[in-house]
């Protein structure tokens, strides 16, 4: 069979099965599954067509829809749009189009070339956040935060991106750049609608410790930004005056050596403290110059610089007058906008304050000798007793942490304090394409809900200005904003702004469960039969952005009665992003993307599919070439070359095992060769290996020797079928149904095929595995593995697995054939 027949057999193949499966409706999942399974990758944003890089994710999702099929599995794997907001909206403006038109066409062309990649989405339960019969429930759901207390309104220091023309969410300007086109953010004071996500802090990040299935960075990076920490607020109080400054610190024991204090440039404080005229000026210019800078810039030079406000403030502790500075490297995002500087214990302060030759003072004994004090060489910042500290003096550590905060709390000038990194949610956007909020402005009634039985509020349509001028597009149409009052039917006028495009992906995986229901946003017990989600998958850039938001709804809604869990889901996998040739991050706005379209009908699903498999493991970035596409239809050619040898013609039970007593050497070496191929695969199928997994079939049809029995030929070639299946699919199906006759669907009749764990054991050696020295498990590998195979399978091993979580491994013994340990803190 020549290569080029074969490659038009490729695509023939593909498009054939594609549509058997429609037509056999192989990817629906019934309402109440029996034994579920739910698989979903983060659904797309339409802002083009799909490229070789969604292609990636969404067959990783594919693979796994497709195996746990064969185990017998009911498989929800849904897929959705992510229509509205920022990606959708400046990709139709860069075309001079429409944002609902641009999108909706985006959709069509998209969802067309998923389903000729032959990627098994179960499209009855389409979602697409920007029609109304999905973002009436969006407004729904604001409505109940607003009911609740936790949606509010307020006047804020707030991310604006000058580029987009909009505000963003902190977590959408992290590291002071717009999250979508990159550019620098700046700040300004805005009215602005919050969700108070804060009120959930504690929780989302207790959750995080139930997480067992995420990667461990994922988590690192949740905790990280949530940003819990415990210490006490204590009131300083402007001299001369009864404006209190309240001062966050995880250190109240080294309070006695604040020598100075700074606010941040945008604090309210800074209007407030009163600076005297001969200060204004400097103040003002130095306030100006920090609101030019971005958060990662302040906070991310190494040099610390500030100005004296000319204003003097009062520890209440020891009554002593502290200058008060502002500082571009304080956020008044942070805390209260206020930090006390103890230059004698923090390194930053100790800088700042030999700069501008400001007051060093040491409370806090750690033996490192008078001598070393009076020097004043660095700051000191580890615990010890406390000393020039008045009544506390000699407190050690914690206890003298506590014996501070309980004194502020009897003479009520502090309070045991918990502060949180993460802020407010803001919610609000100024752009045209977006879901609108349901919420009147009435000047009798303040702010009112729009009636529950009139929604959605529909976006309107027309001719409509919708370029981001700044200022919300909806406040200029007329027949939009004016409304009556529902309270008192007066005039009133509807909020301008839309919601950020987070809140419709916040959600939509609980729509997948009921995404028909006209009268309810999903039926309880229809998300209960399907939740949690058993693996999503999908990139880390959402770590501290979508990945928190969608579980502070999940708590939210299990609040509400309507789930009956807190956490979405069980296992989250991040893949690896698709770089073009040169190594540039594949992306539609840069202009570098490679569609699959073209290269799945020139070469067809499954050599494509299998070439992003093999290009690195899942979770890698890979540099694309569609070079490698050569080498796996040369693996299909061989593999349907082996396949088509076998005869199927008699009874063949795929399932059976062989005594390896009654086998020839030839027999036994394959039928070895396969369990152990079989073992690799499904050990590296769960880590969502794909590139070992169709190595391990490379490997094995090399190591088959060419005399094996015909019936062993037949038990390795349909074997080979059913393990290529999930990556090969089309390619699988047609060898299942013309070669091996079978009239079912492989992914409803094949099976998964077991390992014959007699025969390794005969072949393979036993190895101890232990932690600290201390047996609490064992694997059998062959004589031959390598140490970081070893490794791998160890970590692996339940029991071992158990007695790591939460553990830090140090080092990693490998003695040969004997045990494998793992040293752990």
């Amino acid at each position: 069979m020549s290569t080029e027949k074969q490659k038009t057999d490729f695509v023939a193949i593909g498009e054939k099965w594609q549509q058997y499966w429609a037509g056999i409706k192989l990817a629906e999942a019934p309402e109440t599954p029996q034994k579920k399974y739910f698989v979903m990758p983060m659904f797309a944003y339409p802002s083009g067509d799909i490229h070789i890089g969604h292609f990636r994710n969404y067959s990783i999702t594919d693979a796994i829809a497709r195996k746990k099929m064969m185990e017998g599995y009911d498989v929800m794997h849904p897929f959705g749009w992510d229509a509205f907001g920022l990606p959708a909206e400046e990709a139709a403006i860069k075309n001079k189009r429409h944002p609902e038109e641009w999108t909706l066409h985006n959709i069509e062309v998209s969802k067309a070339t998923l389903q000729k990649c032959g990627i098994l989405f179960d499209w009855s339960r389409e979602v697409t956040s920007c029609l109304p019969d999905y973002y009436k429930w969006t407004q729904w759901l604001f409505i109940q935060f607003f009911k609740k207390g936790l949606a509010y309104r307020k006047t804020a220091t707030v991310n604006w991106c000058p580029t987009c023309n909009t505000v963003l969410a902190n977590e959408q300007a992290a590291g002071g750049v717009c999250w979508r086109c990159e550019n620098p953010v700046e700040k300004r004071e805005l009215l602005q609608w919050f969700f108070k996500i804060t009120e959930y802090a504690e929780r989302l990040l207790a959750g995080i410790d139930e997480l067992d299935g995420w990667p461990d960075n994922l988590r690192t990076i949740q905790r990280g930004w949530i940003g819990k920490s415990i210490g006490a607020e204590v009131d300083f109080v402007l001299e001369n005056s009864e404006i209190k400054i309240p001062i966050f610190t995880t250190r109240p024991d080294t309070v006695f050596g604040v020598t100075f204090m700074t606010l941040a440039p945008e604090s309210p404080l800074v209007e407030q403290i009163g600076i005297p005229d001969d200060r204004r000026a400097e103040v003002n210019a130095y306030i100006e110059a920090a609101r030019s800078k971005s958060e990662i810039d302040r906070t991310a030079q190494t040099e610390k610089d500030g100005v004296f406000s000319g204003c003097y403030a009062i520890n209440p502790l020891n009554g002593e007058r502290v200058p008060i500075w502002i500082g571009d490297y304080v956020l008044a995002t942070y805390g209260t906008g206020a930090v006390m500087a103890v230059p004698g214990h923090d390194q930053r302060d100790y800088d700042f304050a030999k700069k501008y030759d400001l007051e060093i003072k040491y409370v806090i004994d750690t033996g490192r000798g008078q001598d070393w004090y009076d020097k004043k060489p660095a700051a000191d910042p580890a615990y010890g007793t406390m000393m020039n500290s008045d009544r506390f003096d000699g407190q050690v550590g914690k206890e003298g942490i506590r014996a501070v905060i309980d004194y502020c709390e009897e003479q009520k000038i502090g309070r045991a304090c918990t502060n949180y990194k993460i802020r407010d949610w803001l919610i609000s956007r100024q752009r045209y394409w977006g879901c609108p909020i349901p919420m009147i402005h009435c000047k009798k009634c303040g702010i009112v809900p729009v009636p529950e039985d009139q929604l959605p509020v529909e976006l309107p349509r027309g001719d409509i200005d919708f370029m981001p001028t700044g200022r919300s597009p909806l406040a200029d149409v007329k027949e939009y904003i004016e409304v009556d009052c529902p309270e008192c039917g007066g005039k009133a006028e509807r909020d301008a702004d839309t919601m950020d495009t987070f809140m419709c992906s916040s959600w939509y995986f609980l729509r997948y469960c009921d995404p028909k229901n006209e009268t309810a946003i999903f039926d309880p017990k229809k998300a209960a039969a399907w939740l949690p989600i058993d693996m999503y998958v999908g990139g880390i850039e959402h770590a501290t952005g979508h990945l928190i938001y969608y579980r502070f709804f999940t708590k939210f809604l299990y609040d509400l009665g309507l789930l009956k869990l807190e956490e979405p889901t069980v296992r989250m996998f991040n893949h690896g992003m698709v770089n073009d040739e040169q190594g540039r991050k594949m992306s539609k706005s840069v202009g570098n993307v490679v569609s699959p379209i073209d290269l799945v009908g020139e070469h067809g699903p499954d050599p494509v599919r299998l070439a992003v498999f093999f290009a690195a493991p899942s979770e890698k970035e890979i540099q694309w070439s569609s070079a490698g596409i050569t080498g796996t239809e040369r693996f299909l050619i061989r593999a349907d070359q082996f396949v088509r040898s076998a005869d199927f013609s008699g009874n063949t039970d795929l399932n059976r095992t062989f005594g390896m007593a009654d086998l020839s050497a030839e027999d036994k070496k394959a039928y070895l060769a396969f369990q152990l191929a079989l073992q690799k695969i499904n050990f590296d199928f769960e880590r969502l290996q794909f590139n070992t997994c169709t190595a391990a079939v490379m490997e094995l049809l090399n190591i088959i020797p060419n005399d094996i029995s015909a019936e062993m030929r037949t038990y390795i070639a349909g074997n080979i079928v059913r393990v290529l299946a999930p990556l090969a699919p089309h390619t699988a199906e047609e060898w299942w149904a013309k070669v091996l006759g079978n009239s079912e669907s492989v992914f409803r009749a094949a099976g998964w095929p077991s390992v014959d764990q007699t025969a390794i054991a005969a072949a393979t050696i036993t190895l101890a595995c232990q932690i600290n020295g201390k047996v609490r498990g064992q694997i059998s590998v062959p004589p031959d593995t390598d140490n970081a195979t070893i490794e791998e399978l160890a970590k692996a091993e339940p029991r071992v697995q158990k007695h790591l979580a939460g553990k830090t491994i140090k080092k990693t013994i490998v003695v040969p054939k004997r045990l494998v340990n793992f040293v752990v803190q």
